[in-house]
């Protein structure tokens, strides 16, 4: 079987978990969930430099009106973050297949083994914004999980969570596979090569 790619990298938070249930819960609506992950994922994306991410969580939720404390209670059930349907076989296969696979994650460390543990698959790599020092769109986490893998920007490819990521990828030179589970809009980010709300075409996409 021929390969288009040499190594599958991933998003966590959104393209391989469901963590937009989680913060729902914890925020105690949908709306009020989507609002405070929204505030999240724009100050992450625009920060840069690694700030604590836990206190970025609490910021947020302050931002949109929400109790500061919820930011401690989304960490207290990080455990219980489940992969979307059809994710864990999908990177099964992948595994199965010979492809080094790897993470990564606008997270601190510890919150981002304990995410990386609810996948139920092993990765070779998982660079977390802590780790890498920036966050993401910052090409340093990318290009850190890059060299890790030893493989260059070309021969990998990026399962996206979110249109943050397609900006960040294109700057890497690194190909982007959008798993839009939620269809949401594209914001004026680059086009990756394939968008689909289901993960399974990523076999085909990367196994021919």
């Amino acid at each position: 079987m021929s390969r288009h790619y040499d190594a599958v990298l991933f998003d966590l938070l959104t393209a391989l978990l469901d963590s937009w249930s989680l913060w729902n819960a914890v925020a105690g609506s949908e709306a009020a969930g989507r609002s405070w992950r929204a505030e999240y994922l724009r100050m992450t994306y625009g920060t840069g430099p690694y700030r604590p991410y836990e206190d970025m969580v609490r910021k947020a939720a302050e931002r949109v009106g929400l109790p500061s404390g919820r930011a401690d209670a989304l960490a207290a059930r990080y455990g219980e973050l489940k992969p979307w349907p059809g994710v864990t076989g999908v990177l099964t296969k992948l595994r199965d297949a010979g492809l080094p696979l790897g993470v990564v994650t606008n997270c601190s460390e510890k919150l981002g083994r304990i995410a990386v543990g609810r996948v139920g698959v092993s990765f070779d790599v998982v660079v977390t914004a802590e780790r890498a020092g920036f966050y993401k769109p910052d090409p340093r986490p990318y290009n850190l999980a890059l060299e890790e893998l030893g493989v260059a920007p070309e021969r990998s490819l990026f399962v996206a969570g979110s249109p943050y990521d397609l900006h960040g990828t294109a700057r890497v030179g690194l190909p982007a596979f959008w798993h839009d589970r939620m269809g949401v809009e594209l914001e004026g980010a680059p086009t990756p090569i394939a968008r689909h709300r289901d993960l399974t075409p990523l076999i085909a996409a990367v196994l021919g």
